[in-house]
């Protein structure tokens, strides 16, 4: 059937069988055609016309196509929505050319692998990802963002779930995987968005990037930073000198976040509307470059745990805030420092221009500008940090000498190299503006000469240089010095013998301007090329003291603290403060609230009507930790804190749609996580655990949740909970205390005051809530008199039932007691001594006073007595 095709359709179609999960954007002229179902499905995606043309088979073929100087815009369309797409190019001159003009596929673009344009985000990474299963059940996990060159592998543990936590915290778009790859692991992956690519097992380690994997002492390690690798060259079909060195690192190394506990914080985007607004990213960030944006991500993603590390962070925070001016200064010259990482990528990549260049320069410039204003703060620490700000004054005096001050942004337009760097070039250069002063003023000659005012000297592609006269005054012109070269509507043009020699050497110098200038720029992109990783060095400590700026410079501005570190597991916060809460709400508004946790206090069982802050005071607490644990300053007066490993949080309520779990499985599952996976030394945040099945269901549930956590894993716990029941467990559980959100009502309407106080809460406020919400008044109305009357029914249920007679005849024992109607004399003849006891105490309990989940517990004791 190929053979009925046309010659150039059959080189598509051979093309195309490479790469059949990618659009393939096939070069021909000044357009990027797409033929048969990539043509169809390229029109929908993109909302361009779908044509059709003869292919040679007898029928015509859809066919669809993008201009090649707009088809950036296309492609990163395409990529935002998880396609890939092949660019197919022209590798020979159609004029050289004796048949088809040979095309071959020379870079695949997808979204893990985008270098530049709309589909980077400036402040964020683009990570794509490797997964490698072992026969062990364990697994390696490789990263790479190839805008900067960034590349980290891991191994996991043998669970999946791990694996899909560690690629959410990375917000990676792409994910590498062999064919035979779990496949219900995979649907989940496409399920979130996620591209997956099934690529032949490529382990084996290959010279192009052998001397990047020298630091893994571990072959799965090697193996799994392989095949990504593997993976990109291939893609990408070009150098990629500007990849770093493959470094480790462990999940445990890091304070512990898992995704959801992520999203329910929101620390780097919000639950509603998924934006950066209103995270605490987006309250932190005062960075003034792009890598320094991207760097506090990474560390708020992953807090330390080595309190050496952190401490010194602190310690660079607070000289940064004891010398105002000199920070302030910094700031100002961090404004002028471009994004180092990716223009070195760039560089490497070969896509950087003359702009990039001037760019690359002017960051260069900053960095003496950044060591003289950090000498002047004259410490210790700050000194080995100024050993690390190297200024590459090689790659500097080269661009300044090379590149003119404001170049175009094509390589193609010229005037890129400046004056007196080259000598042939200068020479070129000479001969252009020579013949054109040569132009000018052969137009003012031929004007005195004919008389004609309007006789014009000028120039086109096609016809290179002319002599232009109006038909009106073609009779001044001197006969046989003129040759006719064009006619037009109004006039005739002209070229004479010296016209002619002189457009010669002009277009000749300028041919030769415009190939010398791009073989020049060739040769300084190289040479930038050799100190790329004296460049990416710089980047990195220039990130670093960017966000150390921005912590001294929010902490300043918020009134925040320098933490201390407790080794007894202390956590003691006065005046605590949601840091985002307090932004938005204003400092003067905000309501500061402390916390203390010891050996004594592990876990706080928070009661206290809805909107009165249980939520905020459980976030601000984990907030502050993780400040603290990335080397931030805190908001409070005073913060004394242990090193937490991990947090967990099960806070909002929220179905899983995707995969068709419910709140209270989603409740569950995150609760499962926690429960699982916390030590001694997390912090869990738990809020309303229980409230999506029925009430009974939902305590008992809560109790054991608490219960388990305080016996069996001793995490520092903050346990919100409606269920007043629960209070209770203070009395039974030594290192459980209440504490409440206190609220008064004034005029029948509830005030919360937002403050944490000791001791339970007396009252739910929940009628009140939905008063506050403007619920119709007919509504609150009846439901108060529906809360009356079933609190009035509990009341007399229970007199009932504390005042009825106890028979004195014996009675057969049912199979399930009741607390209020078992007759208890009878049976208590056939107990044991330590069951009359229970009794006793049963006997003695306040029925008006005792809460319906004590009742359930004294029952289910006795019932396990009486059934054993």
């Amino acid at each position: 059937m190929m053979a009925s095709y046309t010659p150039m359709i059959q080189q598509y179609l051979t093309v195309k069988a490479d790469y059949q999960d990618a659009f393939l954007f096939f070069r021909l002229g000044d357009f990027y055609e797409m033929f048969f179902e990539d043509a169809i499905k390229a029109s929908q995606e993109l909302e361009i016309t779908l044509t059709s043309r003869d292919g040679g088979a007898e029928e015509r073929i859809p066919m669809c196509g993008v201009p090649y100087h707009s088809a950036a815009n296309y492609i990163e369309q395409l990529i935002s929505k998880g396609y890939k797409v092949a660019i197919c190019e022209q590798i020979e001159d159609p004029k050289q050319s004796k048949g088809v003009v040979k095309r071959e596929v020379v870079q695949v673009i997808t979204p893990g692998t985008v270098m530049d344009g709309k589909g980077l985000m400036e402040k964020e990474n683009n990570y794509i990802v490797s997964v490698t299963a072992f026969e062990d059940q364990t697994f390696g996990l490789a990263y790479n963002d190839i805008s900067t060159g960034e590349s980290k592998v891991t191994l996991l543990s043998n669970n999946l779930e791990e694996v899909l936590n560690e690629i959410a915290v990375l917000g990676a778009k792409e994910v590498v995987v062999a064919s035979d790859f779990d496949g219900e692991w995979q649907k989940k992956m496409r399920e979130r968005n996620v591209l997956v690519i099934s690529y032949e097992d490529q382990s084996s380690i290959d010279r192009k990037f052998s001397h990047l994997l020298e630091d893994l002492n571990q072959d799965k390690l090697k193996q799994t930073a392989a095949r990504l690798f593997h993976y990109l060259y291939r893609s990408q079909k070009r150098s990629l000198d500007h990849l770093q060195p493959v470094s480790t690192y462990q999940i445990h190394q890091f304070m512990k976040i898992d995704y959801y506990s992520k999203r329910n914080l929101e620390l780097t985007e919000t639950i509603r509307t998924k934006g950066k607004k209103g995270s605490l990213l987006w309250l932190l960030d005062e960075t003034k470059t792009a890598m320094g944006g991207r760097m506090l991500k990474q560390w708020i993603d992953r807090p330390l745990i080595d309190r050496e590390k952190i401490e010194q962070r602190h310690h660079f925070v607070e000289l940064l805030m004891n010398y105002y001016f000199e920070r302030q200064e910094l700031r100002e010259k961090l404004k002028e420092v471009y994004d180092l990482e990716r223009l070195a990528g760039r560089v490497a990549f070969g896509n950087v221009n003359a702009r990039d260049l001037v760019q690359l320069k002017q960051s260069l410039l900053q960095v003496p500008y950044l060591k003289q204003i950090l000498q002047s703060i004259g410490s210790e620490e700050m000194n080995r940090l100024i050993e690390r700000l190297d200024p590459c004054e090689e790659v500097t005096d080269l661009l300044e000498r090379a590149i003119v001050d404001n170049p175009p942004l094509s390589l193609k337009e010229g005037n890129i190299i400046r004056d007196g760097y080259h000598a042939q070039l200068d020479q070129y250069r000479d001969a252009s503006r020579n013949g054109k002063t040569w132009i000018a003023q052969l137009e003012r000659e031929e004007r005195e000469k004919t008389g004609i005012k309007s006789l014009k000297v000028g120039y086109n592609r096609v016809f290179g240089y002319y002599i232009e006269v109006t038909k009106a005054n073609l009779h001044l012109l001197e006969e046989g010095r003129y040759e006719r070269k064009q006619t037009l509507t109004n006039a005739e043009r002209f070229i004479t013998p010296e016209l002619k020699e002189k457009e010669a050497l002009i277009l000749q110098a300028e041919e030769k301007i415009g190939e010398l200038e791009y073989e020049l720029f060739t040769e300084i992109r190289e040479t930038v090329k050799e100190y790329i990783p004296r460049l990416q060095a710089l980047a990195k400590t220039v990130s670093e003291l960017d966000v150390l700026q921005c912590f001294a410079q929010v902490s300043e501005e918020r009134r925040y603290v320098k933490p201390k570190f407790s080794s007894e597991r202390r956590v003691v916060i006065k005046d605590g403060r949601h840091p985002v809460v307090e932004k938005v709400l204003n400092a003067q508004e905000y309501v500061p609230n402390d916390c203390f946790m010891d050996s004594d206090r592990e876990v706080l069982l928070i009661t206290g009507p809805n909107m009165s802050g249980k939520s905020t005071y459980m976030r601000q607490i984990a907030l502050t930790a993780i400040l603290a644990q990335i080397g931030c300053f805190v908001p409070a007066t005073e913060a004394v804190l242990p090193i937490f490993d991990q947090v967990f949080t099960r806070i909002g309520a929220a179905d899983d749609l995707i995969s068709g779990q419910s709140t209270f499985m989603v409740e569950m599952l995150e609760a499962k996580n926690a429960i699982a996976n916390a030590t001694q030394n997390s912090l869990i945040l738990f809020d309303e655990i229980g409230r999506g099945t029925s009430t009974y269901d939902g305590m008992a549930l809560a109790q054991a949740i608490i219960e388990y956590i305080h016996n069996r894993i001793g995490a520092k716990t903050l346990f919100s909970t409606h269920y007043h029941e629960l209070t209770v467990l203070e009395k039974e559980l030594a290192q459980l205390k209440n504490i409440h959100v206190s609220a008064v009502e004034h005029n029948g309407k509830v005030v919360f005051l937002h403050k944490i106080k000791e001791g339970p809460a007396d009252k739910s406020y929940g009628i009140h809530v939905a008063q506050l919400a403007e619920l119709p008044s007919e509504l609150i109305e009846r439901a108060n008199e529906i809360l009356t009357t079933l609190e009035q029914s509990t009341v007399s249920d229970t007199q009932r039932n504390e005042n009825a007679a106890i028979p004195t005849e014996k009675v057969e024992q049912p199979e399930q007691l009741s607390f209020f109607d078992t007759p208890v004399e009878p049976i208590k003849s056939e107990l044991s001594d330590k069951e009359k006891k229970v009794l006793d105490k049963m006997k003695g309990l306040d029925l008006l006073d005792i809460t319906p989940l004590q009742a359930m517990n004294v029952l289910y004791e006795l019932q396990k007595m009486l059934k054993g």
